[in-house]
């Protein structure tokens, strides 16, 4: 059957690229840089500023972006299937080629194969691959045109190429040759005099070749140069070789049989990785390892298993604690990569594994046997012999492990993973997390110096956080300040915030973020990669198993299994049991998954991650309603289509179970709100706005609550649905009445109310007439707001709304307060504590209790009024708004102050100036400095009282709250007079005046005369 040749790319050397037998052009000089950058990167997404680094350096042009991106459009139409060799991905461009289409891929392969059959002693294999790889070499990329950013990369392949040389000069030297490599190696030092291998090659060679006055000669030579171009000697090994030949050291022939070593260690051998000088943090995990091999006792082997998601620290975790043991295990520090996580690559067997840590102890290899059986036993008969110290890195699983552990042994076994090895008998576990706050600033300052760092201390901080404070993206942020020394902290910290580009931000060379996280992904079963990317779609803090449950379309049971799972593997995290959360950086790399997966890398999300954002939203709507049903009693439902399925729901049975499931959830129902804005469910936002505020409101964050309010008004007009706009329109009223901004709540009032009317939604008639009440009555129109909140009082008895009847009795009894109808403000404050009363309402019972007891006060029934605020304030923790409890605990105060019973009035004060939360409701915050006021005028501080009033008339005043403002005027005119100003005195008393008699009230009813 005939097969299509795959386009092929030549990079080391002259770019070229061939379709079969024939070559393409694939353009000018921008397209050939752009080609070549993505080329040296294969399968990595390269983002545009890269790209355009690589063409133009620093100098890059104004239309350098739309430049790059036209480069890559004509390559896409040059090469054929172009499109799928050039994929847009995420925030850039990614090169997806294989081994056989690019030969720095087939050079890289070919040198990692060599460099495994040298470890296995297979050199014959070992030096075909490295003339293999050789011999795709053609010269300096782009032939050294390439600009800076690609001689980089250029120079740093040409020192892979010239150890590849040295390589396979040693292999050709172990194996006898000598004469036939002087000329070879010649030419290769022409190109590179100061490398001291290929010098001590060409001494070894002239030897053997029975040159030995040329080969001291050689020595001469390069002692001269490098004294005379660098200043330095020759490094120990030349100097050793130069000994040798002088006297004829008969090792030097290669002709003398080695004496394989025995099975036995000699001692002292060492494999370990070099310990980070800039090691820092995990104090306590390193202290808790050392403690768990301090503390060791029996006979069996002592494995630490140590594991942690990708990037978290794990093998320089082990690294630092295996050369602290160094002294405790004399014979042997062994480590060995298992290759669980790495790219391209296939885990090591149980038997290789062996094999490898049996030549690492100097076992010759015709000792080794050749089936894996054999092997594992002898290793775990070395094992058994010996005091070492064994660190195995990078394992995928337990079964890797096992079969390498032998009892009894005196050998410590340090295993990193990055799923928690829970089958791993009789090992101790240590699982790494992020790292803490003050080490993460720590590690930033060690690489990119202390005096840059503090110059700029809170930027340095915020990219902490923006690394989501793990150890490999701090490391490559930092290495890239440090090689950027003309950007500032704060440039990279902008750079950063783009969640969009972030995992892109956070690659530097070979190190990536994204690679890392990608390895771990992909290491999990289909099934699993969907789940992750599923529950990557939630954009709270921590989730339960039920809102996971919805997430997956899987029953509660089967979402734990999964998310467990997941736990185990480190792509989640748990901070308190049966809550799970997503590290940043992996929810950012979750969110790119879905961006592509596809959608070419357009930036759209796929249907999948937008069907898991529905029934994210339908499983909200649902448990919102229960527990908006049990919290705010009486409330009515607003109509919705029916779910397409049942969500399981977390347990709702009682008002405190639904309050504190608000709690929990409350910044994730509001994150869940703001995605599905953005991916377009317009009613699905209004729905659950409209249950949301109702917890918002409770808790006083007022700002949050207007906010929702605006997103749902503008999903709502973008959805083009009367009812759901009349309903949200209705919300933001009631939101800017709160906020103090009264002007624009009317004006929402009056549209929502004209859309009930459109609609013939008479209950929207009744809310929105009475929300003009308020609006009104605030603003000082008593004689317009009267009749509103009259019509909506009627309207809602008609209807039954009884939960709505009561907040506008509530509304009206301070009317007619105001204006001196203390019965009639009696009788309503009275009704609308019972209808709280009768459906079980008690935040609005505790509401009229309080608007009772103000008509108590200003009709001087002075111990009634205290009676009604002592039952109000039993009842009120957990239950009011922070705004309702300080004017609660004011009224109080005036209550007791005026009773003569002083002993808790300036406690209260003060805790109701302090309320935190207060501050956000200014209608209350205005209402309390004036209540305030007066109590510290009464007690003869007129200073206090002074500074209280002027707060609370500039507040007024700013907000346009006329009644706040006539008594804020009342009390500076009586304050300044008791200060002795009397002409400020006087001018402030006649605004009062003014202020009380143009709203048609008295203007005496709070002041207790």
């Amino acid at each position: 059957m005939h097969q299509t040749v795959p386009i092929r790319f030549r990079i080391l050397g002259s770019l070229e690229c061939w379709d079969a037998d024939e070559r393409i052009h694939v353009g000018g000089p921008v397209s050939e840089r752009v080609l070549v950058t993505l080329l040296l990167e294969p399968q990595r997404v390269l983002p545009v500023h890269r790209l355009i680094e690589a063409v133009w350096d620093q100098d890059a042009p104004a239309t350098a972006a739309h430049q790059v991106r036209k480069a890559v459009a004509e390559l896409r139409q040059r090469i054929p299937e172009g499109r799928t060799l050039i994929a847009t991905d995420g925030p850039g461009y990614r090169a997806s080629v294989t081994l056989e289409q690019l030969d720095l891929l087939q050079f890289t392969d070919a040198l990692q194969r060599a460099r495994e059959h040298t470890a296995a002693g297979r050199t014959a294999e070992a030096t075909a691959l490295l003339r293999e790889a050789l011999a795709l070499w053609r010269g300096p990329v782009l032939s050294g045109s390439g600009g800076a950013v690609v001689d980089a990369a250029s120079a740093s392949l040409e020192e892979r190429r010239m150890a590849a040389v040295e390589q396979l000069f040693d292999l050709r030297l172990e194996a006898g040759e000598g004469s036939e490599l002087i000329a070879e190696i010649r030419a290769a030092i022409r190109d590179n005099p100061l490398r001291e291998a290929l010098r001590g090659q060409l001494m070894l060679a002239l030897y053997r070749s029975g040159r030995q006055a040329e080969a001291l000669e050689e020595y001469g030579t390069i002692r001269a140069v490098l004294d005379e171009e660098l200043g330095i000697q020759p490094g120990t090994s030349l100097r050793e070789l130069h000994q040798a030949i002088l006297r004829n050291d008969p090792s030097l022939t290669g002709t003398t049989p080695k004496t394989p070593p025995a099975p036995a260690v000699s001692g002292g051998r060492s494999t370990l990785p070099y310990d980070l000088r800039d090691f820092t943090g995990r104090e306590e995990e390193l202290h808790k390892l050392l403690g768990f091999i301090e503390d060791a006792d029996g006979t069996g082997p002592l494995i630490v298993a140590i594991d942690g998601m990708g990037g978290s620290g794990k093998t320089s975790l082990a690294v630092r604690a295996a050369h602290q043991l160094t002294e405790r295990y004399p014979d042997a520090q062994l480590h060995l990569d298992l290759r669980g996580y790495t790219p391209d690559e296939e885990p090591l067997t149980p038997a290789a594994a062996a094999e490898a840590l049996l030549r690492m102890l100097g076992v010759p290899g015709e000792r080794i046997p050749d089936d894996p059986q054999g092997r594992i036993a002898l290793w775990r008969a070395t094992m058994t012999r010996h005091r070492m110290l064994l660190l195995l890195d990078n394992v995928v699983d337990e079964s890797q492990v096992r079969p390498l552990l032998a009892s009894p042994t005196s050998t410590v076994v340090l295993v990193t993973s990055r799923a928690l090895l829970v089958d791993l008998d009789a090992a101790h576990s240590i699982s790494l997390g992020t790292m803490a706050p003050p080490d993460s600033v720590a590690l930033v300052e060690s690489i990119i110096g202390d005096r840059r760092a503090q110059a700029e201390p809170e930027a340095v901080a915020e990219l902490a956080d923006l690394s989501g404070h793990l150890p490999l993206a701090l490391r490559i942020a930092a290495a890239r300040l440090r090689k950027r020394p003309r950007w500032s902290v704060r440039y990279l910290v902008d750079r950063l915030r783009d969640d969009t580009h972030r995992l892109a931000e956070l690659s530097a060379g070979e190190r990536s973020v994204e690679v890392t996280l990608r390895l771990s992904y992909e290491g999990l079963d289909a099934s699993y990669r969907k789940s992750f990317r599923l529950l990557g779609q939630y954009p709270g803090a921590e989730l339960d198993v039920y809102t996971a449950a919805a997430l997956l379309d899987l029953g509660t049971r089967d979402a734990e299994d999964v998310l467990e799972y997941l736990l185990d593997m480190h792509l989640v995290q748990q901070h308190e049991p049966g809550r799970y959360a997503f590290h940043d950086l992996v929810r950012s790399f979750a969110h790119m998954l879905s961006r592509t997966r596809h959608s070419g890398g357009t930036g759209e999300f796929s249907e999948e991650a937008a069907g898991a954002v529905r029934r994210l939203m339908e499983y909200s709507l649902t448990a919102s309603d229960v527990a908006c049903d049990l919290l705010f009693p009486g409330r009515v439902r607003t109509p919705r289509p029916t779910p397409s399925s049942e969500p399981e729901l977390a347990p709702l049975s009682t008002p405190e179970a639904a309050r504190d499931w608000f709690e929990r959830e409350q910044d994730s129902l509001l994150a869940a709100i703001a995605l599905a804005f953005r991916r377009d469910l317009d009613r699905e936002v209004a729905l659950l706005a409209a249950n949301v505020v109702f917890h918002l409101d409770l808790r006083g964050r007022l700002d949050e609550f207007l906010a929702l309010c605006h997103t749902a008004v503008a999903a709502a007009r973008r959805l083009g649905e009367a009812d759901l706009l009349r309903l949200s329109l209705s919300n933001l009223a009631v939101a800017c009445w709160k906020r103090g901004r009264f002007e624009d709540g009317i004006a929402a009032a009056v549209e929502a109310h004209e859309l009930a009317v459109g609609i013939g939604d008479r209950r929207g008639q009744a809310k929105d007439t009475g929300v003009l009440g308020l609006l009104l009555a605030t603003t000082g129109r008593f004689d317009e707001a009267l009749p509103r909140l009259e019509q909506s009082i009627a309207l809602k008895r008609e209807l039954g709304a009884e939960r709505a009847e009561a907040e506008s009795l509530s509304n009206i009894s301070t009317v007619h307060m105001e204006r001196g109808d203390f019965p009639e403000a009696v009788r309503t404050a009275t009704r609308s504590i019972g209808l709280a009363r009768k459906i079980g309402a008690l935040e609005k019972e505790l509401v009229g209790l309080g608007d009772l007891a103000q008509v108590q006060l200003a009709m001087g029934d002075v111990e009634t009024a205290a009676r009604t605020l002592a039952v109000a304030r039993e009842r009120a923790p957990g239950v009011v708004a922070p705004a309702e409890r300080a004017v609660l605990l004011i009224l109080s105060a005036e209550a007791e102050d005026r009773l003569g019973r002083g002993e808790q009035v300036l406690p209260w004060v003060e805790e109701a100036l302090a309320i935190k939360g207060l501050e956000d409701a200014p209608v209350r915050e205005a209402a309390v400095w004036n209540a305030a006021g007066r109590f510290f005028r009464r007690g003869g501080d007129h200073e206090r009282a002074l500074a209280l009033h002027r707060q609370a008339h500039a507040s007024a005043v700013r907000l346009g709250h006329q009644v706040e403002e006539a008594y804020a005027l009342d009390g500076l005119a009586r304050s300044l007079a008791s200060l002795g100003d009397t002409a400020e005195a006087a001018e402030r008393a006649s605004a009062a005046r003014e202020a009380f008699h143009a709203m048609g009230i008295p203007g005496r009813v709070r002041l207790g005369e």
